[in-house]
């Protein structure tokens, strides 16, 4: 597998953009603000993730999304780590992220990643997304918000 920017000729995976966030105004929103990088495996794309500058050293880790045909085989943390080693090699100091209360699996593994709890943003999803979420048998209603120091000495494999 290999993981790289996507350029400006190339079209972004929409498809599996969507499977991880489903509304395409906000994904082209954060599209045209923020670097893609594609995970391929035999020239066919089977992951994604966003990185959105934010803030003044800041950096955004936004849809991180594998296509179900390869999902559990750890290319989503791959992508995650891979995200991490980018926003320090572009001297970020902190990388951030939000995402559903129903995303127990995301949740786990943005924490096995050295992420940490900073916060919620009750109702959230409610309040920007037409139609209901469900994830898990859970409805996505509020932002779990996570962050990592990219200074810190832990780093986490």
């Amino acid at each position: 597998m290999s993981i790289e920017i996507l350029s400006s000729e190339q079209f972004p995976p929409m498809e599996l953009l969507l499977s991880a966030d489903p509304s395409p105004a906000i994904i082209q929103d954060y599209l045209s603000r923020g670097q893609c990088y594609i995970a391929r495996q035999d020239q066919t794309i089977i992951g994604v993730y966003v990185l959105l500058p934010t803030r003044p050293k800041t950096v955004e880790l936004v849809n991180v999304a594998v296509a179900e045909s390869h999902q559990k085989q750890g290319i989503g943390k791959q992508l995650v780590q891979h995200a991490i080693q980018t926003a320090r090699e572009q001297h970020y100091h902190t990388i951030e992220l939000g995402t559903g209360n129903s995303g127990v699996s995301q949740l786990a593994l943005y924490q096995k990643c050295g992420f940490r709890i900073v916060g919620v943003d009750p109702d959230f999803f409610v309040r920007h997304y037409e139609e209901p979420i469900y994830e898990n048998g859970i409805q996505c209603r509020d932002m779990i918000r996570l962050m990592q120091d990219l200074h810190s000495v832990h780093r986490l494999e």
